[in-house]
């Protein structure tokens, strides 16, 4: 239990409001649930709170993707059944309409990559996932997967690489 009282939450408070968003969407592609999801992400910020600071200091990103995972892998594995992994679509980051043509063009190559991504290994999608909608370095990437960083590498660049080829063959 930290010993500074409640203005030592205060980093738990400001870590709340940099990571809650990124580990709900990543504890929501692990459970496939976003009720789930929060139940997880909830846990992952109580047990925080009875870290001490200086415990977490410098790789407090890792730490939280760490035990937010390993969460989301316990509700998973409890509840033993498989779902589909949600995706948000690209389209929710634009702030202007898209032509409905252009639209339909950006759902289809999004529909083939995310369909090009469930063909490449769990290890693979996880590790990209990591990287592009989470911006994790390699070095916490393999922290929070308990790879070796050239493993994680290895991963990423074998993962895309598949990938690229599976969209050249659709188009």
């Amino acid at each position: 239990m930290n010993q500074n009282g409640h203005a030592g939450h205060e980093w738990v408070t400001a870590a709340l409001n940099q990571f809650e968003g990124r580990l709900l969407r990543y504890a929501q592609r692990i459970t496939g649930d976003p009720h789930r999801a929060r139940d997880v992400v909830q846990e992952t910020f109580l047990k925080l709170c009875r870290e001490d600071a200086h415990e977490v200091d410098g790789h407090l990103a890792q730490w939280l993707y760490t035990v937010c995972r390993n969460q989301a892998l316990d509700v998973r594995r409890k509840e033993s059944r498989m779902t589909a992994i949600a995706e948000p679509t690209l389209t929710e980051t634009n702030s202007r309409e898209p032509s409905p043509a252009r639209s339909a063009e950006d759902q289809d190559d999004v529909t083939r990559i995310l369909d090009g991504l469930s063909n490449l290994t769990d290890n693979q999608q996880e590790c990209i996932r990591l990287k592009f909608q989470h911006g994790l370095s390699y070095r916490e990437i393999a922290a929070v997967t308990e790879l070796s960083v050239s493993n994680v590498g290895f991963l990423i660049h074998t993962g895309l690489k598949k990938l690229r080829e599976q969209l050249n063959h659709t188009k």
